[in-house]
């Protein structure tokens, strides 16, 4: 009889760890599957604001802090355009003073907690930057897409889509450039934005349903106009317009991609946003298999990039080794497995979804010279 309780007490000790296991690589998934818009990746670290002076603000000295270029940043309740560091200004061996471009609302106090973003503005094209534009619905298999459209002479349309961690505002950092280009561009918020439908399951799946929002905003652009469109994604939004450009019903109205950060493996990408809250390495493989029974996403795909053998149109990778949530690795094996069809732009020092960010001047010019032979 004692052998029997010891034995179904193990068993039950194991069933229980078991459970526990699971129940821990679910929660660990919810780092991707649940990484809310417009609030920072748990890959970016909170700085301190130490204080503020004419044009100047001293943050915590961190990497991120140190980074070149020019981004938000956001804290509760406050906003702020911050540019490069200045190297001159009087600090201590652990501070950073950066330049402070201008507050959009809210206040920065001493001890504030606030992290850099790649949405350097907040709003509309309107209220950001003073360009016209519509607030205009796409109908999706969900419901109404909330979407800005900013008008333009060509008949080669721009369609913007977000990645994780981010909102359609993203789309603002190049929406002047495109405007001065002439480019009518739709800026699309797609299932799980705000102000977007709901998934039935209430998870992002990295690009791999949410793409037929894409396709939903490529028909509604050729329905209003457009001859063909360039897709311009960032993050899991260019996973998003890989998909659109290999399985859209009007996938030969698709001109070009602009791929900025691509997630080319989601199950890498998960891993590394698990890991990033602190997961134990010995459960990021239960993780993974969690995000697959919850979504049904497909596997198998952890260290190689996806299938290129569908890529039948020039794309602009802009990437760099500073992105920990995406690995460059694959854009580069990407770009070397089709050197016909594929351009790779390396951007140092810059974290996921941030090229633009680390060199504005120098990504526009890079996407002039991309966008002019397919005007």
């Amino acid at each position: 009889m004692r052998t029997v309780r010891a034995t179904a007490a193990a068993v039950t000790a194991v069933l229980g760890a078991g459970a526990a296991a699971v129940a821990a690589g679910r929660l660990a998934s919810d780092a991707a599957l649940k990484a809310p818009a417009g609030r920072p990746l748990p890959t970016e670290p909170r700085l301190t604001v130490h204080g503020t002076a004419a044009g100047q603000i001293t943050l915590t000295r961190d990497l991120a802090a140190l980074r070149p270029g020019r981004y938000g940043l956001s804290g509760d309740g406050s906003h702020a355009i911050v540019g490069p560091v200045l190297a001159g200004a009087p600090h201590t061996a652990d501070t950073v003073v950066r330049r402070l471009e201008s507050v959009t609302h809210g206040t920065l106090r001493p001890g504030d907690k606030a992290w850099l973003t790649p949405n350097v503005y907040v709003g509309d094209p309107g209220s950001a930057l003073g360009i016209d534009h519509a607030d205009v619905d796409v109908p999706g298999e969900l419901g109404a897409l909330p979407a800005w459209f900013v008008p333009g002479a060509r008949d080669t349309w721009v369609i913007a889509v977000h990645g994780l961690g981010a909102t359609r505002e993203l789309a603002l950092n190049v929406m002047d450039f495109w405007h001065r280009s002439r480019f009518p561009v739709l800026a699309l918020a797609y299932r799980g934005d705000l102000g977007a439908p709901r998934p039935a399951d209430g998870l992002n799946h990295l690009g791999e349903t949410e793409w037929r929002d894409l396709d939903a905003a490529i028909r509604y652009a050729v329905r209003y106009g457009a001859r063909q469109v360039v897709l311009h994604g960032w993050s899991t939004g260019a996973t998003m317009a890989l998909r659109a450009a290999e399985r859209s019903g009007l996938r030969e109205r698709v001109s070009g991609l602009v791929l900025d950060s691509p997630v080319l493996s989601w199950e890498t990408t998960l891993r590394a946003l698990a890991a990033a809250r602190r997961t134990p390495g010995a459960l990021l493989p239960l993780a993974v298999r969690a995000a697959q029974g919850r979504t049904g996403m497909p596997g198998g795909r952890a260290t190689a990039p996806v299938p290129h053998d569908g890529l039948r149109v020039p794309a602009l990778i802009f990437h760099g080794p500073g992105d920990t949530v995406a690995p460059w690795r694959l854009s580069r094996r990407l770009a070397d497995a089709r050197p016909d069809m594929v351009s790779l732009r390396t951007v140092a020092h810059a974290p996921h979804g941030a090229m633009w960010n680390a060199d504005p001047q120098a990504y526009e010019e890079t996407l002039r010279r991309f966008l002019t032979p397919l005007m």
